[in-house]
Order: C-alpha cells, then sequence, then structure tokens
C-alpha cells in the first residue's frame, strides 16, 4: 500500500464475488483409496499464516503438530521475523501482504491463523471469512468494540468455524472453577476481582520522537495497516506495540482475554451498563501532570457493572495492573499465593470465595481446607483433552456447525467488546470536554461513571468517549460486512 493508502491488494468485492470459488474448491477423495496411515485430502485441513514471526511462529508450530494440517502459505510484513517459520516450513509460499496471499491461494487455503498486533485482527480475519476460510485469531480478538461485534456478526454471516487464540477457554480449569460454581459452592456471585502482573513491556510513555530508518526487511505501510500512517519509530516494532493505542490494547487487551474469560464462563453477563477507572498520577519534573494520549498508562485499576441475566442484581468486576493488587482476602492463608505468577481472578458470592490462576487453572475455594473438606461436584461439563488449537482443528475439517470451538467469535466478539469499554475509560480519562461557551470550565471524567447502551454502542453521558468505539481507518482498510 502507498503513503496515500490507495490500496493495491484485494478488494472487498473480489473477495466476496471469489466466496463461492474458495468453498467449492477442493476434491473429496475417500480414505479407503489412499490406503491405511493416509489422510484423506477432505480430511487435511491448509492453513495460510498472518503473521509467521513472534506469536505467529508458536501458533504455526502449535497447528503443524497435528498430521491432519499442512501449513501451505505464510505472511509476515517483516522477513526478518518469519526466517524461523519459512524454514520449518520450507513449501509453503510466502508473502508480505495478506491481501495478496488471499487473492494468490484461496483455493489453496482452506483457513487462517491471524496472529498480528491487534491494530489488524479485524481487517486481515474479516476478509479470509469473506472469503469462506475458518479463522483463527488471537486475542483480543480486535483493537475496536465496533470490530468485535462486526466479527461476531461475520461468523455467522459466512458460516465459518472460528476461534480466538485464550487457550484457557479450552482448559480443565475453568470446566471444574465452573461446576464448582453452577453446584452453589460459594452462592450468588456480586464481586469479582482480576489482576494481572501486565504490562511487561513499556507503558506510561510520551509519544515517540526522532527519525529513524525503516528496517530492509520490513514494510511499514503494511506494518501499519487501518492505522493512520506516522513515521517509523522502533518503540513501536517488533515488542512494545502493545502500549500505544494506535496499534494495541494495552495490558487490558493482552491479557483479559486469558484472566476474565472465567468470568464470562461461569457467570450469567453479557454486556456492562457501566464503566469507571483510576489511573495513578503521573508527574513531570516541574510539577504538571503528564498527560499521554497516545499510550496507555503504566497502571490502572477499571470497574465494570454487569446487569446478572438472571434477574438477581449486578455483578460488579474490577481489573487491576501494573501491580496494582485487590486488598488480600481474609481466608488467604499465611504462606499461599494470591493467584498465580501471572495474576488471577477472586469470586465472592453470598456464601463463600472462589479463586483462580491465569486461564482458569487451579480452581480452589478459600480458605482452601475447604477443597478437602468438602465433596466436589461430578464433572458434568465435557472435556478438551485435545487443547485449544487442535480442537478448531477438528472443526474445520467436521464442517460449521458440526463441531464446537470453546471461544468461537460468536462469544469471543461480546467478550472481546466488554474488555474494551475498559480501554474506552481509560482513553476518555484525560479528555478535556469542549467549551460551550466562554465561562464554562472544562471537565476531566475521571472517576466519572460512563453509562454503555450497548444495542446502540455508545456512552450516554460522556460523548467525547463515543470516539473510542470505532476508530477512523486509512483509505482501503475499513471493516464492513
Amino acid at each position: 500500500m502507498s503513503r496515500s493508502g490507495k490500496r493495491s491488494g484485494l478488494s472487498r468485492r473480489n473477495f466476496v464475488r471469489d466466496a463461492s470459488i474458495a468453498a467449492g474448491g477442493f476434491m473429496i477423495v475417500p480414505r479407503h483409496v489412499l490406503g491405511k496411515g493416509f489422510i484423506a485430502p477432505s480430511d487435511t485441513l491448509n492453513i495460510g499464516g498472518i503473521g509467521a514471526g513472534g506469536k505467529g511462529e508458536s501458533d504455526l508450530k502449535n497447528f503443524s503438530e497435528s498430521k491432519k494440517v499442512n501449513i501451505v502459505a505464510l505472511c509476515d510484513v517483516d522477513e526478518s521475523r518469519a526466517t524461523v517459520t519459512r524454514s520449518r516450513f520450507p513449501k509453503a509460499k510466502f508473502y508480505k501482504d495478506f491481501r495478496e496471499m488471499l487473492e494468490k491461494e484461496r483455493k489453496n487455503i482452506d483457513a487462517c491463523s491471524v496472529s498480528i498486533p491487534d491494530n489488524v485482527h479485524a481487517v486481515a480475519a474479516l476478509s479470509a471469512m469473506q472469503l469462506g476460510k475458518h479463522v483463527y485469531c488471537q486475542k483480543p480478538l480486535t483493537h475496536d468494540i465496533y470490530e468485535a461485534r462486526m466479527m461476531a456478526k461475520a461468523a455467522a454471516k459466512y458460516k465459518v468455524v472460528t476461534q480466538m487464540g485464550n487457550q484457557g477457554g479450552s482448559s480443565d480449569g475453568v470446566r471444574q472453577a465452573k461446576e464448582m460454581h453452577d453446584a452453589g459452592m460459594i452462592g450468588d456471585v456480586h464481586t469479582v476481582q482480576v489482576w494481572t502482573n501486565r504490562p511487561i513491556w513499556p507503558q506510561g510513555l510520551p509519544t515517540p520522537t526522532g527519525k529513524f530508518e525503516v528496517p530492509k526487511d520490513l514494510d511499514w505501510n503494511l506494518w501499519l495497516g487501518p492505522a493512520q500512517y506516522i513515521d517509523y519509530n522502533p518503540a513501536y516494532h517488533p515488542w512494545s506495540w502493545r502500549g500505544w493505542n494506535r496499534f494495541g490494547t494495552g495490558a487490558l487487551g493482552d491479557m483479559a482475554c486469558h484472566m476474565m474469560d472465567p468470568v464470562f464462563r461461569l457467570l450469567p453477563i453479557d454486556f456492562p451498563t457501566e464503566v469507571e477507572c483510576s489511573i495513578p498520577t503521573s508527574w513531570t519534573p516541574d510539577g504538571k501532570e503528564a498527560k499521554y494520549p497516545d499510550g496507555f498508562p503504566a497502571a490502572s485499576i477499571i470497574h465494570l457493572k454487569y446487569p446478572r441475566k438472571d434477574g438477581k442484581g449486578e455483578i460488579r468486576v474490577s481489573w487491576y495492573d501494573g501491580g496494582l493488587l485487590p486488598p488480600l482476602p481474609d481466608e488467604l492463608q499465611p504462606g499461599e499465593q494470591f493467584g498465580g505468577d501471572d495474576g488471577g481472578a477472586l469470586f465472592i458470592g453470598t456464601k463463600g470465595k472462589l479463586m483462580v490462576d491465569c486461564y482458569g487453572e487451579r480452581p480452589r475455594l478459600l480458605p482452601s481446607k475447604l477443597m478437602t473438606e468438602l465433596t466436589m461436584p461430578a464433572q458434568t461439563l465435557p472435556r478438551v483433552p485435545e487443547g485449544h488449537y487442535l480442537q478448531w482443528v477438528n472443526a474445520c475439517i467436521a464442517g460449521f456447525g458440526n463441531a464446537t470451538t470453546s471461544s468461537p467469535f460468536e462469544y469471543a466478539g461480546p467478550f472481546t467488546e466488554s474488555i474494551l469499554i475498559g480501554n474506552l475509560a481509560i482513553r476518555s480519562w484525560g479528555i478535556e470536554k469542549i467549551k460551550s461557551g466562554p465561562d464554562q470550565d472544562t471537565e476531566y471524567p475521571g472517576r466519572k461513571k460512563l453509562f454503555w447502551n450497548a444495542k446502540e454502542m455508545r456512552i450516554t453521558n460522556f460523548e467525547e468517549a463515543n470516539q473510542f468505539v470505532k476508530r477512523e481507518y486509512r483509505p482501503g482498510w475499513g471493516v464492513s460486512i
């Protein structure tokens, strides 16, 4: 793509036109024709990897451990980052632009793995879905609230198998936790506290400055994707992009899809009605408050209020990052760890408390002696012994509607949308209200509660916050279904 934003790749018109071609381009060969030990083409999933370095490298390696998978095409805007993956799959054709890959490989690809910065998740995933391709997309599902809503609708419209990359959604731990909750072991939950050790990359910094030469192996225009053009800076790529709201979604976007997944699986909630945040004040040497509108803060606390779908009141969910933590529960015994190394979640109910680690692992009642004193409920939920990756592979081979996944976009979309409402509150923190007259004071929302209308996808009491529901895309990179 040129700096002006003119698109040279696959157009939406071509995506829609070619969807039927893609769906019908595979020959079904009976297993007995090939003989014992062979996998029929109808039992093989041909994957195109959108993102071959970083997380893309490990995702594609996980998929390839299945004999049912062929990695047939690779795409990465940074050739140097894709070196290991290209050597691992030497027969896979390599591209820098995922649109070109989909255009040229549409008859060879059954599914796509999307493992790129959050900024481009929705555009890439929707492009693949519009061609009838199954999609595995890393978390968070999208960069924007609007995109999350579109992804959920698209998965149903295009009838493809989808999975968000929050592996804990397929863990035994979260299922055991739900069985404990559903058995009434802690009563009706009214409060949840969730915390993480993120960010582990730089955040809370002023916007990077300076002129830098773009590395020869990197296509900076393609890396920017839908984001408005800015000059290359090593502060963004390859590691620290998560801390900048142009490209990433901060600590919340990175880890809440893991840490808060048990919240949405255990409790009868969908969309919050209220959100507020607290951000520790950063001070410059001259004593003035530092506001960095292009990045996420070094630490934050977010409070979300959800109406229970069973009509039993409301549930307050609080998020802590950057080293901030909720109060230690009285039931935690000396020497017992609060959650896990990456953080955890504490469910507080009318009868007791339940704590889990990251991914929903190690569910245990507090005090922990109850785990041996009480009889644990019988297993009622099916487990996923094949794991998150192979579950999606098997579902793709079975075909849409014939198998389930743990985090289909119909679930992951509303879940991601709810998480990103927290980021909306963070980004609204330092906005001054525009004066309507010369004598009207400006207002910082700060701890101001923002009221969310999920049906209309908008904040009803602070209009300036709604700019963060849907961003402005560069020409040629819009999201629509």
